[in-house]
């Protein structure tokens, strides 16, 4: 297994990691304490999840019940995020100091642990100024709850703004930012990654199978196979094959003119997009962190959440999985 730095930050993460939306939902917890396993015996110390994931806090409390029947805290990084709605009311929501102090302690107690390593922003909230949720972050950081902090689902503005303002008030600065990219969904690359590399943010890359559609696992006018996670949601696959109908029967050509399943081509031309295309030096392109695996329980299957590295598709096929999908946006 590789290790990159996470940004411009001291913490050593594996080039592949564990993706847990699934987790207390579509996949109970002895499915989860075995992936767990399987995935550290591979050497991978990377475990993200959310707050909310699973169904308010069931992801959370699957990963902390495995990793400690695993004896397995010190070999692995617990990364999760606050933002989504966890109950009823106006501020069981948002980044606001009142909701990050109380989610933290939320995701503590479900983790069964006493630090969280990496602690992320899920949503910007344009109701609750920056300065507020950076200092209730660096208060975590202080107080020794939260190792390093980062975001997702940020505009390449939003993160220079928190940037600049933890550096003006002398605070602790995200090290990480998860966007979503890929071949139909390529944005970021105008102002967010060229951002990135310039002010060393760690970047992991979410959905670079577009949601599984790059796979070939969903085709137009049929029915999702059964057990995936857009089984009897048509309304996803028109939206997405309407957006994207061209490229998506581009691609199913292309890999089947070059003899490969389109899993394969899909994770490979991703790599070689974000190489080609942004000319990144070597070191910046190393910022591109994760390749997050996933179990889905009903069809065994593999969710390349982050890529990163191709030569590890082989590896995968060892550990009992037989398909690569995507995940939906976060």
């Amino acid at each position: 297994m590789k290790y990159r730095k996470l940004g411009g930050s001291g913490l050593d993460v594996s080039v592949v990691g564990l993706g847990t939306n699934n987790f207390g939902g579509r996949t109970d917890y002895p499915t989860t304490e075995s992936v767990i396993g399987k995935t550290i015996d591979e050497g991978i110390n990377f475990i993200d999840t959310a707050d909310f994931y699973g169904g308010r806090g069931k992801s959370e409390e699957f990963i902390g019940q495995a990793v400690q029947a695993l004896k397995a805290r010190q070999k692995v990084l617990l990364a999760t995020k606050v933002s989504g709605p966890m109950g009823e009311g106006p501020n069981m929501k948002g980044n606001s100091r009142h909701h990050i102090m109380n989610g933290v302690e939320g995701s503590l107690r479900r983790l069964q642990t006493d630090h969280i390593d990496l602690y992320q922003i899920h949503y910007a909230d344009d109701a609750t100024p920056i300065e507020e949720t950076l200092r209730a972050l660096d208060d975590l950081v202080r107080q020794g709850k939260v190792r390093y902090i980062g975001c997702s689902n940020f505009m390449a503005w939003q993160v220079a703004e928190a940037i600049w303002t933890s550096r003006d008030l002398n605070l602790n600065a995200f090290v990480s930012v998860q966007p979503q990219y890929n071949m139909l969904s390529r944005e970021v690359e105008r102002e967010l990654l060229p951002f990135c590399q310039k002010y060393r943010v760690g970047v992991i890359p979410y959905s670079p199978l577009a949601g599984g559609f790059l796979t070939g696992k969903y085709r137009r006018g049929a029915q999702a196979p059964q057990g995936t996670r857009y089984a009897g949601n048509t309304q996803m696959q028109q939206r997405m094959f309407t957006d994207s109908e061209k490229a998506i029967d581009s691609f199913a050509k292309w890999t089947q003119a070059k003899d490969r399943t389109q899993p394969e081509k899909a994770v490979k031309s991703f790599l070689k997009l974000a190489q080609r295309d942004l000319r990144w030096e070597k070191q910046a392109w190393e910022d591109l962190k994760e390749v997050q695996i996933g179990a889905n329980p009903a069809v065994k299957d593999v969710d390349v959440t982050r890529a990163y590295s191709y030569e590890f598709l082989d590896k995968l096929r060892t550990m009992g999985f037989n398909d690569l999908v995507g995940v939906p946006k976060r």
